[in-house]
């Protein structure tokens, strides 16, 4: 008997005892593992799978992880004096034997299921969504850099170089009166100049001190 097993974006046709080598999985030397993709079963009765043939697996033991042949990637850009570029690559694979053909019961085998090196578990997955609003929390103790003026709000074409399109940038940022601009911090000015998309500019026309000022009536 024989079966087609998908794993690692390839196919490959196996029978018990062959050595395989295949994209590095997550596992150990000495592991036993369980590759449940089954496409296709072979011998006096074929079943084809549709996708995968149902309750079907292939046993093997991890015998090592290795490299693959060095692979030379050679790059030269057309109408570009000395643009090229030679960089060698060695696929990392994992060597199995296969142990068993199994036609049925893969699902209460008890085997690890062979999963990519580069695959994350569900389970491992599940904690990083719970982590997600701890990042909430974390903003919310930070200080707000544009906390919500009064309704009115303050008119912040008085500061130099404000005009109405720069104003409304600024109420797309939460800054809308000027004691929001006189309590602005170093970092708060580096933060706002990156949004505003201009460089000591607020450094330069004096804003804080302005805004301060105009505080004062």
């Amino acid at each position: 008997m024989f079966a087609v097993l998908k794993t690692g974006g390839k196919q490959y046709k196996v029978q018990s005892g062959d050595l395989l080598r295949v994209e590095k999985l997550a596992a150990d030397a000495g592991e036993k593992v369980q590759f449940n993709e089954i496409l296709m079963l072979g011998g006096d009765a074929p079943v084809i799978g549709a996708p995968l043939v149902d309750g079907a697996a292939v046993q093997a033991e991890v015998i090592d992880q290795v490299k693959g042949d060095k692979v030379i990637h050679f790059v030269k850009r057309r109408r570009k004096h000395g643009s090229q570029r030679t960089k060698g690559h060695r696929q990392q694979l994992t060597l199995v034997r296969v142990l068993e053909i199994l036609e049925k019961g893969a699902d209460k085998s008890g085997v690890k299921a062979a999963i990519g090196a580069g695959s994350a578990p569900a389970a491992a997955a599940a904690p990083a969504k719970k982590a997600a609003p701890a990042k909430k929390a974390d903003k919310a103790e930070a200080p707000k850099k544009a906390a919500k003026a009064d309704a009115a709000g303050d008119d912040l074409k008085q500061l130099s170089g404000v005009g109405p399109a720069l104003e409304k940038k600024l109420h797309e940022n939460g800054v809308t009166s000027f004691a929001q601009i006189a309590a602005w911090t170093d970092a708060d000015v580096a933060d706002m100049d990156e949004k505003l998309s201009f460089k000591g500019r607020i450094e330069r026309e004096g804003w804080i001190e302005q805004a301060k000022e105009l505080i004062k009536g």
